[in-house]
């Protein structure tokens, strides 16, 4: 009926229902963590394969000790893929999603800090030779991957990935 309760019915609300219907719903949600899942696990093949070369695209960004660069660029890739991997898989789902939170948000800020000192450098995110300079849309691109995560994170831990 045109009349609910003495008024007419919301458009606005049934718009609504349809996003959260929308933000639930378990296909998208699957699709989203083999797209993070699989960002990362391409993220981390290459670095795999060249520690050294990855250490020096560390290196660049002058934010850490020499030490521990070493350790990270042997540590980082494989943390990408294993979580990478477990997202994909939806094994320990929130875990990985809150572990791949953190890396982005730790990229985010060696971006943004490469950026405010002026460095002309190339990010190291996917290849260790070459690659993309540092540069806004490598940030916009890390943020909504975060908040793609975020997402994945939430709708883990609600258990509203279940529902279709």
């Amino acid at each position: 009926g045109w009349v609910e309760k003495g008024r007419i019915p919301d458009r606005k609300m049934k718009t609504e229902n349809k996003f959260v219907l929308l933000y639930k719903n378990s296909y998208i949600i699957l699709f989203l963590r083999l797209f993070v899942g699989g960002v990362f696990i391409y993220a981390s093949i290459d670095k795999i394969a060249h520690p050294a070369q990855f250490a020096h695209a560390i290196e660049n960004y002058r934010i850490l000790p020499h030490f521990i660069v070493n350790i990270l660029a042997i540590i980082l890739p494989w943390i990408e893929l294993v979580s990478g991997l477990l997202l994909v898989s939806g094994v320990w789902r929130g875990a990985s999603a809150l572990v791949i939170s953190g890396l982005l948000t730790m990229f985010i800020i060696a971006i943004m800090a490469g950026l405010a000192r002026g460095l002309d450098i190339t990010c190291g995110c996917f290849t260790t030779t070459g690659g993309e300079k540092l540069g806004l849309s490598l940030i916009l691109r890390d943020v909504i991957l975060l908040l793609i995560t975020i997402h994945i994170l939430i709708s883990s831990n609600s258990h509203i990935n279940q529902t279709s």
